[in-house]
Formats: structure tokens, sequence, C-alpha cells
């Protein structure tokens, strides 16, 4: 199991550093819509609470722009029936989320040091609770792109569908990080912010199961 998982791991790292489809695209973006961020607050002085959710809306856009290829991918490969006689869906769907996880953390990474050095007013002072939250989000963002990744796969309009069903589904995970990501900039300790890191936990840990429970049944389908 294990190994199968980090097979398809490494078989979709391999492939996204070979065509760098994925990376282009979310690194574009972002040095895009931060510029554009910049240019349209020229001279404003923006409170935490607006810099939290620009950081936010930021990330949230940037993984939907890449992150859809998951499961596309292998429907425009035509190797879908391959990986279904290859190995369970189960390591298929971990094999993913590891992926999406690896790829979300990177740009995450990549993000807030550029955010960091562009928008003045970013200064966070709870690095732990700052650092605990965007780990979390990542983990979330990862794993509930990834189902619906693969429930969009077949659609014929993947890039339109993709958004549109991940907005709902991720709306309380990016409401739970902005506050907690002002908490951070306000300084606040882990045990202040500890209401907020039980709802990023519990919404990973949910959307993970019931991804792993439903994932045999969209795989097949």
């Amino acid at each position: 199991m294990l190994s199968s998982i980090f097979a398809i791991f490494l078989k979709d790292l391999k492939s996204e550093l070979r065509t760098r489809y994925a990376l282009n695209a979310l690194f574009m973006f972002v040095v895009v819509t931060i510029s554009v961020i910049l240019f349209s607050t020229a001279g404003e002085s923006l409170g935490g609470t607006l810099l939290s959710g620009l950081l936010w809306v930021v990330i949230f856009f940037s993984a939907m722009s890449g992150l859809s290829r998951t499961f596309v991918s292998e429907e425009d490969r035509g190797t879908v029936m391959f990986l279904q006689l290859a190995t369970r869906p189960s390591a298929v769907y971990f094999g993913k989320l590891l992926f999406n996880l690896a790829l979300i953390t990177g740009l995450n990474v990549f993000i807030v040091i550029t955010y960091i050095f562009t928008m003045e007013n970013f200064k966070v002072k709870s690095f732990d609770v700052f650092l605990i939250c965007l780990f979390l989000g990542g983990v979330g963002l990862a794993s509930a792109s990834t189902i619906i990744a693969a429930i969009i796969a077949k659609a014929n309009t993947k890039g339109t569908l993709y958004p549109v069903l991940s907005f709902p589904v991720l709306l309380p995970l990016l409401m739970t990080t902005i506050n907690m990501t002002q908490l951070s900039i306000e300084g606040a300790t882990l045990a202040e912010a500890s209401g907020h890191l039980r709802i990023l936990l519990s919404y990973s840990i949910v959307v993970i199961t019931a991804s792993y429970l439903l994932f045999d049944y969209i795989w097949k389908e």
C-alpha cells in the first residue's frame, strides 16, 4: 500500500517536473495577482484583516489554477484504466493527495515570502500560530481539492466547474484561516487561537476520511 502511494506520488512529481504545467501556472498566477494588488493599493494603508483576506484569496485562486490537473491529466493521457488495473483506489487517492500537498506547501512558502517582502504592513507577531495555520490550511486545501478534481475529471467543462465546486466546500476553511492569520498578526498565543486550530484540524480529518470512503465509487464511475 505505502509503496503504491509513493510510486504514484513519484510518477506525478516526475511528470510535473518534466512538463511544469502546474508549476508555471501557479507561480505566474501568484506573481500577477500580487502585482495587481500592489498597483491597486499603492499608497493605501491596509489593516491586518484585509491583508489576511488578500493572502488567502491569492492562495485559493492560485491553487484553483493548478490543482485541478491532478486527475484531468490522467484522463487526457488515457492512463486512468492503467491505474485502475495496477493499484487500489485508496493508493491512487493518497498518492494524489501527497502530490497536491507537496505542491500546495511549496506554493504557500513562495506566496508568503513574496507577500512579506511586498506588503509592508504584513507583520506576523506569532509565527507559531501563523505556521500552524499555513500548514493545516494547506492540508485542508489539498484534501478538498484532490477529491473535487476526481469528481470533475470526466466533465466537459472542467476549468469552469472546478472553482465553482471548490468554493462552497472550502469556504469554512478559508474563513477560519483568515481569522487565524489575523490573530497571528495581532500576536495571539496558541491558546487564544485554539478554537480555530480545532476547526482546521477537524476539517482536514473529516474531508480526508470522507474522501477515502467515497473515492472508490468516484474512481470506478
